[in-house]
């Protein structure tokens, strides 16, 4: 296996999902008008091999799909010249719009300058991930504690706990808290913008925060949102990349460069992250007693968010039907953080086996990261928030990669 079969794989697993037939219900159920764009990265981890990776991109402009070009340190890709979303005058998504003509709408651009242009869709929640990063970030350097008490929607509450709502649950009240926390400390805003430096030092250009307030307003209505917080598929497996205890030394950092968080930190953030509630895109194990679910990468639900009865109770989330077949048979544990609007839906975390009593840990672990367009328009009904194409793709990639962790034919 090279990464060249390992993004062929990629664009044979989103080809075989037709996602150009995907309902939309902005055009009374037919299918979209335009091919979706999807965004669609991952970093292999085999024991005792050199890692792989490989990130596919597909669009309106690019329906067959295009394979970045990324060099053998694992470094920003080199073929795409991405551009930023954007909202028009009314505040809409308008480069989603079923009418769209993308030729005469002026986006800017976000990073690069190759050959292929691609619209990085905004990664509605997924943001929270890069907000977590810049809390774990403070920690460190002392400006902030886990244990400080800062005031979530009215309430006090630790800046751990807060961390947890916000990528556990997705809780807008914590991520608007965390957001004011940084611009507190220093690590947003002005010219002591820590978060920007930080992932400019880490060698990530299309990570953005910005447009957000020191009362910690980050949505569209607050100038930011849409077009102002901006993330990539690769270098979203990045950023995982550098908090995971078990991957590799990032091969495109220079010799000396620290580490983005101390151990204590990033054991933090994937603990938290394991404790994630919204397995609703790739995976879809929260989904499971709805009518027509399909079965996405089978990641463990955290026990602490199923009542008695099976149902999922999680921060304003409430997913009635029973879970707990689905939750039995789950297979690896996603450390992860979904996103999902009315356009957007994404998904990115650290996947490993679950190692269950009496069976053996399988070799080598992943990172996998989406973003899309795919949002809650398109979605299959119930209290899905994305097309059952997702977690169909999430299920076809993890298969076939254990293949290849497992060193089974693909």
């Amino acid at each position: 296996m090279t990464h060249e079969h390992l993004a062929r794989l990629l664009l044979d697993a989103v080809r075989a999902q037709q996602f150009e037939n995907t309902p939309d219900a902005q055009c009374g159920g037919a299918p979209l008008r335009h091919f979706p764009s999807i965004d669609l990265a991952v970093a292999v981890f085999p024991h005792g091999a050199p890692p792989l990776w490989a990130n596919v991109l597909f669009s309106r402009e690019h329906p067959q799909g295009v394979i970045a070009d990324i060099g053998s340190d694992a470094s920003a890709v080199r073929n795409v010249r991405f551009d930023a979303d954007i909202l028009d005058a009314a505040s809409r998504s308008v480069a989603w719009l079923p009418e769209a003509d993308w030729s005469h709408l002026a986006f800017p651009r976000l990073w690069g300058d190759g050959p292929y242009r691609f619209v990085a869709p905004y990664p509605a929640s997924l943001f929270k991930l890069m907000v977590a990063v810049g809390v774990a970030r403070a920690v460190d350097q002392q400006r902030c504690r886990w244990d400080e008490t800062i005031t979530q929607a009215g309430s006090p509450c630790s800046v751990a706990l807060c961390c947890r709502d916000m990528l556990a649950t997705s809780s807008n009240e914590a991520a608007t808290a965390l957001v004011a926390l940084l611009h507190r400390v220093g690590a947003l805003g002005g010219h002591g913008d820590a978060l920007h430096q930080t992932f400019a030092l880490y060698g990530l250009p299309t990570l953005a925060v910005t447009g957000t307030r020191a009362d910690g307003g980050w949505d569209n209505a607050a100038g930011g949102g849409v077009g102002r917080l901006q993330m990539t598929a690769w270098d979203t497996v990045r950023l995982l990349w550098l908090f995971d205890a078990a991957a590799p030394r990032a091969p495109w950092l220079a010799p000396g460069t620290p580490t983005l968080l101390s151990m204590q930190s990033a054991h933090h953030l994937r603990a938290t992250l394991e404790e994630q509630a919204l397995h609703v895109v790739l995976s879809s194990t929260a989904l499971s007693g709805e009518a027509g679910w399909v079965a996405g990468l089978p990641a463990r639900l955290p026990e602490r968010w199923i009542d008695g009865d099976g149902a999922v109770h999680a921060g304003d989330w409430h997913f009635a039907a029973d879970v707990r077949p689905a939750a039995a048979a789950a297979r690896v544990r996603f450390a992860h953080k979904t996103g999902s609007t009315e356009n957007y839906a994404a998904d990115a975390g650290i996947v490993r086996d679950l190692g269950r009593s009496g069976t053996p840990l399988r070799r080598g672990h992943y990172i996998i990261a989406l973003l899309s367009n795919l949002g809650q328009r398109h979605a299959g009904g119930g209290a899905c928030v994305t097309t059952w194409r997702l977690p169909a793709l999430g299920r076809t990639i993890d298969a076939a990669l254990w293949r290849l962790l497992e060193r089974k034919p693909l």
